[in-house]
């Protein structure tokens, strides 16, 4: 079915030059109206990068089809792969957003959690370049970060169940990637990443209508952070994703096959 949208040819085609293979009729739609949400200053969008990604098309996108269908990945691999080999030549604001459609009724939360985490472990047990040496494959280390082809990322899950913390919620179920590499700038370190992330965490509680920042979040390298229980938060502050440990688990911890 397709999905009427209301942009109009200056957003659409802003949206199909940022995108990654093709653009369907419902990929339009989710777009611009993210696109929308990130750029406009009305409407406060806490990620000032985010910001500023949106205004000079630093951003890109891809568009999947079926949230369920495990064919569908390797269509998430290419454009992920097309991404990552040339991410450095767009801007240090630059991520790559991928919208999953589904035709399936909305999930719980823990249902998207599962979802979330069986879709970057399928990644992982697909992609056939090395671990990097620096990144340490236990995910209960303060240095891990997710790896695809080689290269360290940042990564965010929004979806419907998502609904206290309004800046984790999405109409659609969407991922986005973001190289590590956007952030060697902005260190924890430096006054420059200091400033930035008060102003950013300043910003999200005004966007989550006063809802304080989740106590997961923290800065890569510290010895109390774990970069993997950021990707997907709870939807307040007072329950929970599952707990336990993170569902990744690296190549070299699985059990070899029979």
């Amino acid at each position: 079915m397709e999905i009427e949208s209301n942009s109009g040819p200056d957003e659409s085609d802003a949206l199909r030059r940022m995108t990654f293979g093709q653009l369907p009729e419902w990929g339009i739609k989710h777009g611009t109206e993210l696109l929308d949400l990130i750029g406009l200053p009305e409407n406060g969008f806490p990620c000032t990068f985010a910001v500023r990604g949106a205004l000079t098309e630093g951003l890109r996108f891809g568009f999947i089809d079926e949230l369920y269908d495990p064919g569908a990945r390797d269509e998430l691999r290419g454009i992920l792969r097309r991404y990552l080999a040339m991410y450095q030549t767009i801007s240090r604001e630059t991520s790559l957003i991928v919208f999953f459609q589904t035709r399936e009724p909305d999930d719980t939360l823990a249902g998207y959690y599962r979802t979330f985490w069986d879709i970057l472990q399928d990644l992982h047990d697909g992609d056939a370049v090395p671990w990097p040496e620096d990144i340490p494959p236990e995910t209960d280390h303060p240095m891990w970060e997710y790896v695809f082809d080689g290269t360290p990322m940042f990564v965010v899950c929004s979806n419907p169940a998502h609904v206290r913390r309004r800046s984790r919620y999405s109409p659609i179920f969407y991922i986005t990637f973001q190289p590590q590499w956007v952030f060697e700038h902005i260190k924890p370190d430096t006054r420059a990443g200091q400033l930035a992330r008060k102003r950013i965490r300043k910003r999200l509680v005004a966007f989550d209508d006063g809802l304080e920042p989740s106590s997961v979040l923290g800065n890569y390298g510290d010895a109390d952070n774990r970069e993997w229980r950021q990707y997907f938060l709870p939807d307040d502050n007072e329950s929970d994703v599952p707990t336990g440990g993170c569902p990744f688990l690296h190549r070299q911890a699985q059990p070899p096959s029979d």
